[in-house]
């Protein structure tokens, strides 16, 4: 019994390292050596440029208690952001239009650049909105929701609200933001084509960099005074507040950089996937974030990741064996984890080596027990 646990401490100590490995060497190893198609390593850097959007998401109601139902916006946002980049370095038409938009264009005197489209032609300007504009948007709408003490459920609401607004305005062509088409014709980044497998090569390994990025500032956040604060709030925010704290300002840290590493999901996303339409926010695409986040166990940051990279392999995988019944059987899944294992994959093994902890010192005070005592000199 106590190799168990000492294996099952090994295992659990050694996992993120391996899965680092993996990810950073195994892989593109395997498609350098020609064993492994670009187009699959391509399909694993969006699965795991999902899994940072799932961080962020946990820190939100994972650590601080708050189940955001907005998570896929700020996803969306960093990618526009990243997308209307590339669209300016695409095919243009008329007089320096991107072809996405000009297409979509219902102007009878001639298309012309909306003005908010030219910041985007710099790709530091654009790398900054990625992460600038979601925090903003997270930070802002969450002091006036967190002043106005909104929680618990009604939050839920307002967040699936703001998104729901959100995805109406993004589909209107009127927008000047392509509409229900969304940004396409992606060509270049940074002059790299996007179409060569060396492109995509670097756009998988800046995905696995940013991932052990998000994770080590996860990491560290949550062991900070603000992260057990953050727990505190999850936990009691009405005693928090006895207690003498004010927890809007760590509320709203919380919820923007949730928001900023949303953004940074869905720019890395974009780059890889090619397209971005507002269909990303959907409602029930951030339904399904908080499904990949309690599918790998909340509270946990590699749960986050965990549950997105199995929601969405599996995804991948049921939909080309049965495509008319996978949503069924991911649902049936996700139902047998909530029912069988309510703290995810990652609380199930946590609460193994716990079990096992407890059974091996039960029986090592049985052994001490039955063990006959001294004879007094």
């Amino acid at each position: 019994m106590r190799d168990l646990v000492a294996a099952h401490g090994a295992i659990s100590r050694s996992a993120p390292w391996v899965a680092l490995a993996v990810f950073a060497v195994v892989l593109p190893g395997l498609h350098v050596a020609g064993a492994m198609d670009i187009g699959a390593l391509n399909t694993w850097g969006k699965f795991l440029a999902i899994a940072i959007m799932a961080i962020g998401l946990d820190l939100v109601w994972g650590y601080a208690g708050m189940l955001s139902l907005c998570q896929m916006l700020f996803f969306t946002l960093g990618g526009y952001c990243m997308g209307m980049y590339l669209a300016m370095h695409g095919p243009l038409d008329g007089d320096g239009i991107p072809r996405c938009l000009f297409v979509v264009s219902s102007e009878v005197s001639g298309t012309t650049l909306p003005w908010f489209w030219r910041p985007f032609a710099s790709f530091a300007v654009s790398s900054t909105l990625v992460l600038l504009l979601p925090a903003l948007v997270a930070g802002v709408f969450g002091w006036f929701a967190f002043r106005s003490r909104v929680k618990g459920v009604y939050f839920s609401i307002i967040t699936q609200a703001l998104t729901i607004a959100a995805w109406l305005v993004f589909s209107r062509n009127e927008s000047r933001l392509c509409g229900t088409n969304g940004l396409t014709n992606f060509a270049t980044i940074l002059g790299f084509d996007l179409r060569a497998p060396s492109t995509k090569l670097g756009l998988y390994l800046a995905t696995v960099a940013a991932v052990a990025g998000a994770v080590a500032l996860a990491r560290w956040l949550v062991a900070t005074r603000t992260g057990r604060i953050l727990i505190a709030v999850r936990d009691n925010e009405s005693r928090l507040r006895f207690a003498g704290y004010q927890p809007v300002a760590y509320k709203c840290l919380a919820f923007a950089v949730a928001g900023a590493l949303g953004g940074l999901s869905g720019a890395l996303f974009a780059a890889q996937n090619g397209i971005v339409t507002p269909s990303f926010m959907k409602p029930e695409t951030s339904v399904v974030a908080v499904v990949m986040v309690a599918l790998g166990g909340r509270g946990t940051i590699h749960g986050a990741i965990l549950g997105a990279l199995l929601y969405k392999w599996l995804e991948n995988e049921l939909s080309t064996l049965i495509a008319n019944h996978w949503n069924f059987v991911l649902g049936g899944i996700f139902i047998a984890v909530v029912l069988f294992m309510p703290d995810g994959l990652v609380g199930a093994w946590r609460a193994l080596g716990a079990w096992l902890a407890r059974t091996t010192a039960a029986r090592d005070q049985a052994t001490v027990a039955a063990m006959p005592a001294k004879a007094a000199p």
